[in-house]
């Protein structure tokens, strides 16, 4: 290999890595300003949670559409797009005089960051046609862009502190910026001509629908369960989906193939995958709002105190996929699902009095459990369909957890404002939260154990062309590709 295409590949990796980067941060790093934006926005916990699903439920719905979109229109051109978009955006978040302002920043924030992601790994896979080449990218890309997650919350509690929750969003501007300069020199245009084409109906559909149910679990603890608007909401939302199925199953070309889901590897991995959005993001959506409303700790230590759950998910996942490949797909994630749902348990016993020496070790728990379990899922969904699908199916894993992030921020953030309408208080209504997360979490760990129990292997496919290498037993499924 020449120099040149050594170094070029080396920009465009480093690139990419910052790119995906700059979307993981910005999912942890809004967390340790929650408490800050209730101060000074003078929101309720729903502006809250509005705050933080108007950005995943966005990414969730667009991200196979702007895959498909960076393969029809150029990898480039939309990466740069969702740059420029994401960019944008986050001003318009730093500048919002009100919680309707900074929603709307931040759908314009998930827009930007459902084009970006999927065009970023598209670049890259594009890049490396040696599959063993495009393992270790990957890898890197993952490994470094998931550094993200564990700097959020110091980031944010941080920024927070010295300058108050603007500066989480104006923190995204000098890197679009380098990323636009940057990208516009180094990143080389590529398209796949037989990309299918883009489902308009599918994508509309899905977002009025799950938007719709969104809406309903967000509003109805304020609003009234059985308030006409609420009630309404739900039916919509049950029409909408089944009009889904019924646009999905009658389109040539769906962003959602159903007839995946007969495939009983590719079912379970997205149910799992599924539950640890919920799990995951529901509860961590609250991590600093604890330690701010009931330990009274101020917003930089809570951001400090957040780290064991973050941290042990970024030291742990890089091992996942080995762990999956030596024991068992099926071991590794029950045994991660296990692990997660007795950490949030034991986090619903914590109270104002709780010493941190008894707390981080909770937030640990939970940490490894999740890191044990994505790329694993991510993997099994992946080996579980053709070889010319397997980029599909890693997006659509990736769908599954942002979608399972949306309902936990609403159904966590309900049973939460219902324990505090009912005369409980917040301490209590997180209490219930994380324990009705880790009842979810072991109940999903059972059934992912059971079911696979008597998973038939498929015939063993290649590698896919977008996605690194899996073995073929659904009891040892590798799981390198970041989910």
């Amino acid at each position: 290999m020449s120099v040149d295409i050594r170094s070029n590949r080396v920009a465009l990796l480093t690139v990419t890595c910052l790119g995906q980067f700059m979307v993981l941060l910005d999912s942890t790093i809004v967390g340790a300003a929650l408490p800050d934006m209730q101060q000074r926005l003078h929101t309720e916990l729903t502006g809250l949670q509005w705050i933080v699903d108007a950005y995943v439920l966005l990414v969730a719905m667009l991200l196979l559409t702007g895959g498909v979109f960076a393969d029809r229109f150029g990898r480039k051109r939309v990466f740069l797009a969702g740059v420029v978009v994401f960019t944008l955006a986050s001003v318009l978040c730093s500048v919002a005089p009100s919680v309707g302002w900074l929603i709307a920043g931040r759908v314009l924030q998930g827009i930007g960051a459902a084009a970006l992601s999927p065009a970023s790994l598209a670049l890259l896979a594009s890049a490396y046609a040696v599959p063993q080449e495009r393992v270790k990218a990957i890898g890197l890309w993952a490994g470094f862009s998931g550094i993200g997650l564990a700097a959020g919350p110091l980031a944010g509690g941080i920024l927070v502190d010295a300058f108050s929750w603007p500066a989480i969003f104006l923190v995204n501007v000098p890197i679009g910026a380098v990323l636009l300069v940057a990208g516009l020199r180094v990143l080389a245009e590529s398209r796949n001509p037989a990309a299918p084409a883009i489902d308009i109906p599918g994508t509309v559909l899905s977002v009025l629908g799950v938007g719709a149910l969104t809406f309903g679990l967000i509003e109805g603890g304020a609003r009234g369960w059985t308030s006409p608007l609420i009630l309404g909401s739900f039916a919509a939302a049950v029409v909408i989906l089944a009009g889904f199925v019924v646009v999905e199953n009658r389109n040539a070309a769906p962003m959602l193939p159903l007839r995946l889901f007969k495939l009983r590897l590719f079912t379970v991995a997205n149910s799992a995958m599924i539950v640890v959005g919920f799990a995951l993001m529901g509860s961590a959506f609250f991590f600093s709002q604890f330690f701010v409303y009931v330990q009274g700790s101020s917003v930089l230590r809570a951001g400090l105190q957040t780290l064991p759950a973050s941290l042990a998910m970024v030291v742990v996942s890089p091992y996942a996929g080995r762990l999956a490949a030596k024991y068992g797909f099926r071991i590794v994630v029950t045994v991660g699902l296990a692990l997660a749902g007795l950490g949030l348990l034991v986090l619903g016993f914590v109270h104002a009095d709780t010493g941190y020496g008894n707390v981080w070790w909770r937030l640990a728990i939970v940490g490894v459990g999740f890191g044990l379990t994505m790329s694993p899922l991510t993997g099994a969904a992946i080996q579980s369909v053709s070889p010319q699908e397997g980029g599909l199916a890693s997006g659509i894993s990736s769908t599954t957890r942002q979608v399972g992030a949306v309902l936990g921020v609403a159904v966590l953030g309900a049973i939460v404002r219902g324990r505090e309408s009912g005369g409980g208080s917040f301490e209590s209504g997180l209490n219930a939260a994380f324990v009705a997360a880790g009842a979810v979490t072991l109940l999903s760990a059972v059934f992912t154990g059971l079911w696979l129990v008597k998973a038939t292997p498929a015939a063993a496919p290649q590698p896919p062309a977008a996605a690194p290498p899996v073995s073929v037993d659904p009891e040892k499924t590798t799981a390198a590709t970041p989910s």
